[in-house]
Order: structure tokens, then sequence, then C-alpha cells
């Protein structure tokens, strides 16, 4: 079993996401905009979102070679996790198993802690 986490200020994402137009598709999937922008508060979606993808990577392992798109989060109460490409072929290659994500946000800040259990 392997642990990530992240921690991130709403604030940070709120200044990107208004300074950078591409951030949003670079960084997040159809279905992740579009579930984050029906939100009453997009940014902290978004930062919460960012966390988990920054926590899942940590989790795998796979350092900075993973791309943001990816790691797609899903789901409401309980998010789930898709991985695509390089990243889901990495997790295959170090025997990831079941990514269980939990994400949390408060006015100020954004966290996830993401756990990848080995392959049976």
């Amino acid at each position: 079993m392997k642990v990530g986490i992240d921690l991130i200020e709403i604030a940070r994402v709120q200044r990107v996401l208004s300074r950078h137009a591409s951030f949003r598709e670079r960084v997040f999937t159809d279905a992740e905009r579009t579930y984050c922008d029906s939100r009453r508060n997009p940014a902290q979606h978004y930062a919460a979102r960012f966390a988990g993808k920054e926590a899942i990577g940590k989790a795998l392992g796979c350092g900075a070679e993973w791309r943001w798109r990816e790691i797609e989060i899903a789901g409401r109460p309980k998010p789930g996790v898709r991985l695509s490409g390089w990243t889901q072929a990495w997790g295959e290659r170090v025997g990831a198993g079941q990514i269980d994500l939990s994400m949390t946000h408060s006015r100020e800040l954004a966290a996830a802690i993401a756990i990848v259990a080995d392959k049976p």
C-alpha cells in the first residue's frame, strides 16, 4: 500500500484560473470541468481535484512524469479515480491496485489523500 497527500491554497488556484485560460483544459478532463464549473465556487472544486491528482501521482510514485488529464477524478460524494495513457501503464508496471481518494476543502485550503493498494 502506498499513500500520497497534497494541500493547496484555493486562492492560488483561483489566480491561475483567472490568469491562464488554458489551465482548465491542460489539467482537467471535460467531465471534471463540467462538474467544477457547475458548482457555486468552482475554484474550491478545481483546487480539491488538483490536490487529488497530486496525491495520486505521489502515491503511484511516478514523480513528475504523469500527465494531468490522465488522472480523472469523478463522482460524488466518494470520488472515483480513472487512469489512462502513460499513467495507467505506470500504475500497472508498479502493481497498483484499487485507488481510494478523499478530498476536502475549507474556505482557504483544499486537501487530498490517496491510498493505492497493491494489486492482488
